[in-house]
């Protein structure tokens, strides 16, 4: 599809393409959208959240969302979340507090400086009148570190302590962030959100998207995107994410891109990634932010010490990666859809990008299967699959 195609089928209707799977591209009035968020609400809806804007790192990206309604055949309007001009508003997180309450978390950076950003928390309010209209507080920033940055959804504790993975972004003196000293870290907030810790996750360097699986008996696995775009690691921890072991290589190759992870009903961990790494692609591109003509003249960070990082990888195909074992390994393997999965270009409009990429899963009270996923940086794409997907696509794929 063309950039102009894609932009004609951004309707947010559900259409089925098979016996038990169905598709929408979401609007929005942004040309740029990424890294999408899935959300159940109380009543049944489903929340879709991205950022949207031009170019990512550009101050016109703002958060956006949409809401799906139980029985609903085509997804609501998309609704701005949040309203700083001055800054780049990215990657959205949704939690339901203990309280009822609906919070949004997204970061906040100046251009492509992913070292200075900061997390931002606001409450989301629902209209009694339409169920799909969202609005947004005024929010404020977290009292943590700048260059913390976030993708995955908080967890809570079992004392009741709010949970938030981060990956840090490290600030070199003099020196240009380039991911060579990312690693991974947790946020925690005893008061409900209001005051935060942050704790680091050892030996995690390279390790950021950390995606918390909670599995039994007060232990927990993560899963990592990796910087070196060579493979998805884990870690875990015994004692309800207190303390986290070294993470290790999976048997998932990784691109250096996103990742989103959950345990389903019937016990087994499912990971959504695009399973392509730098060993199998030649394609190279200087940095995540080279195109926003910024001047910069400072030097990129000295890896000494860190990482090299990789990235242009392609981003393709989205692939669904099933474990038995608790995320020790992921032998079965499901490609929800394939592509180039182009990503030398961050721009949206002239069909160079055609990556498919930061995917998200849910699992529904049925057993059925919710997917979105960025398609060419120009919309995001939502996947249902039908109750019993596991059985029809082992049945297809075997």
């Amino acid at each position: 599809m063309t950039p102009d195609d894609i932009a004609r089928a951004m309707t947010g209707t559900i259409t089925s393409v098979s016996a038990h799977r169905d598709e929408a591209i979401l609007p929005s009035p942004m040309v740029q959208n990424h890294a999408s968020f899935l959300h159940w609400l109380k009543d049944g809806s489903l929340v879709c959240a991205w950022f949207g804007g031009t170019l990512e790192g550009k101050s016109d990206i703002s958060i956006f969302a949409a809401v799906l309604t139980p029985g609903a055949d085509v997804w609501g309007p998309p609704q701005r979340l949040s309203f700083d001009n001055a800054h780049s508003e990215q990657n959205p997180v949704l939690f339901n507090a203990p309280d009822g309450r609906l919070w949004l978390f997204h970061t906040s950076q100046p251009s492509g400086n992913q070292d200075e950003c900061r997390i931002r928390m606001a409450e989301i309010h629902r209209s009694s009148d339409d169920p799909t209209a969202l609005t947004t507080d005024s929010g404020h920033y977290l009292d943590l570190p700048r260059g913390c940055f976030i993708r995955a959804p908080l967890v809570l504790r079992e004392d009741g302590a709010w949970m938030l993975p981060i990956f840090r972004c490290v600030q070199l003196p003099g020196q240009k962030w380039n991911g060579s000293h990312d690693h991974a870290a947790i946020g925690i907030s005893s008061d409900g959100g209001r005051t935060w810790q942050l704790e680091e996750v050892a030996h995690s360097t390279g390790c950021v998207h950390m995606s918390p699986v909670m599995l039994d008996d007060n232990q927990q696995i993560a899963l990592f995107r990796r910087r070196q775009a060579d493979f998805v690691y884990r870690t875990h921890s015994m004692n309800g994410g207190r303390q986290w072991s070294e993470p290790q290589a999976t048997d998932v190759p990784n691109n250096n891109s996103s990742i989103a992870a959950t345990r389903l009903s019937d016990g087994r961990v499912a990971m959504i990634c695009n399973p392509v790494n730098a060993a199998q692609s030649s394609d190279r591109r200087a940095s995540l932010y080279d195109e926003l003509g910024i001047e910069d003249g400072r030097p990129d960070a000295d890896p000494t010490g860190g990482c090299v990082p990789i990235w242009g990888v392609p981003r393709a195909p989205v692939s669904l990666c099933l474990s038995e074992d608790g995320g020790l390994t992921f032998p079965h393997r499901i490609v929800v859809e394939d592509g180039p999965g182009t990503c030398l270009s961050n721009d949206s409009t002239d069909g160079r990008n055609q990556e498919m990429s930061y995917p998200w899963l849910l699992e529904g009270p049925d057993g059925s299967l919710h997917i979105s996923y960025t398609y060419h940086r120009r919309a995001i794409k939502y996947v249902r699959l039908a109750p019993g997907w596991a059985e029809t696509t082992s049945r297809r794929n075997g």
